[in-house]
């Protein structure tokens, strides 16, 4: 059984920051590519952040980049600077369905998510 946590949400400032981490039960994040997803209130569920399952490449969306950096050892990592409140969301890690396969953009091509860490970015 995967199980994914995630950890490192609570409250910041507008032009603050806080790293998210995302822990996998056993080692059942390798050779798999991972990603952020996020959650506002009233809305749907969109991509973040995405990494290779070798940590070689990675994909932001365009709302982040620049401020949110992904990355990965054993564990799962996003680093969220300049942060603003149209970042307050549920932030979900999860990973991709494949093994050794190629990161997504598509929430459908994820088949373990974790439980959310509240974000909540205040002006």
């Amino acid at each position: 059984q995967v199980r994914l946590v995630e950890s490192g949400g609570g409250l910041a400032q507008a032009g603050g920051s806080l790293r998210l981490s995302c822990a996998a039960s056993g080692r059942t994040m390798d050779y798999y590519a991972m990603a952020w997803f996020r959650q506002a209130p009233g809305k749907e569920r969109e991509f973040v952040a995405a990494i290779s399952w070798s940590g070689t490449y990675t994909y932001y969306a365009d709302s982040v980049k620049g401020r949110f950096t992904i990355s990965r050892d054993s564990e799962l990592y996003l680093q969220m600077n300049n942060l603003s409140p149209e970042d307050t969301a549920v932030y979900f890690c999860a990973r991709v369905k494949r093994l050794r396969g190629e990161f997504s953009l598509d929430q459908r091509d994820y088949n373990y998510w974790g439980q959310g860490t509240q974000v909540t970015v205040s002006s």
